[in-house]
């Protein structure tokens, strides 16, 4: 599922931006089509990427306006399509053309097999000082079986002796990317905001406050980075031969 919002900040229409003559949207349904899914479904809020992606023979469903956030919209987009509590849906944002395809198999496939989790996500280890004390790049800390104990934009877990130093093993940056149960995404917009979701401001933390537990997935590499500017959009362009 891809959640495509026409609004953007700093790249209006981004998710129609073009990509050597096809919408961005439509570029990650592209790269994602491939992975075994019974279905690529691109979650939108406006009739324009709904042309856009049925113009590129895309499925997509319309949802409201006004979702306070992409998984609002994609437990939306599950009640349109009448998925069962059971299905597994894999939340891959719509400006990220660039996603390797095996990352967001890998992340279905963890949940799957972890019936005790709601959510997957993914994570990779972090090899800089600088990336470990920058609060723009989320960490998080698992226990033994692979779940998640908390995420934070601070440095866990902190190396109290050698602060100058990353602790071993390595800490891990986690990827924004979601595996849900639709059962779980069908509770969770009603499910009140956690202190702990308001102080950091990371959506997940919600899942934990309320006692779902989150796998994660830790791969060996970083992967390509999403498109938030213009920069990044002529970086792209540039993949896509443009």
């Amino acid at each position: 599922m891809i959640p495509a919002r026409l609004a953007s900040t700093r790249l209006p229409n981004k998710p129609l931006a073009d990509l050597a003559g096809v919408p961005m949207v439509v570029r990650v349904a592209q790269r994602v089509a491939h992975i075994g899914a019974d279905q690529v479904v691109v979650a939108a809020d406006s009739p324009l990427i709904l042309e856009a992606c049925q113009a590129h023979g895309v499925q997509a469903v319309l949802t409201r306006v006004d979702h306070a956030s992409g998984s609002d919209r994609l437990a939306e987009a599950c009640e349109l399509l009448g998925l069962g509590n059971q299905a597994i849906v894999v939340n891959v944002q719509g400006d990220e053309p660039l996603i390797d395809p095996a990352l967001v198999s890998a992340v279905a496939t963890l949940l799957q097999n972890t019936p005790q989790a709601a959510i997957s996500t993914a994570a990779h280890a972090i090899e800089t000082i600088a990336d470990f004390h920058n609060p723009n790049i989320v960490k998080v800390v698992c226990d033994a079986t692979g779940l998640a104990h908390y995420f934070s934009r601070a440095p866990i877990p902190y190396p109290r002796d050698k602060p100058s130093q990353l602790p071993c093993p390595a800490p891990l940056r986690h990827i924004g990317i979601y595996g849900y149960r639709v059962g779980f995404l069908r509770q969770f917009p009603k499910l009140a905001q956690a202190p702990t979701e308001l102080a950091e401001s990371l959506e997940q933390l919600r899942a934990l406050w309320h006692g779902h537990r989150i796998a994660v997935h830790v791969t060996t590499h970083a992967p390509g980075a999403g498109v938030d500017t213009a920069e990044d959009l002529a970086r792209v362009r540039h993949f896509f031969g443009a």
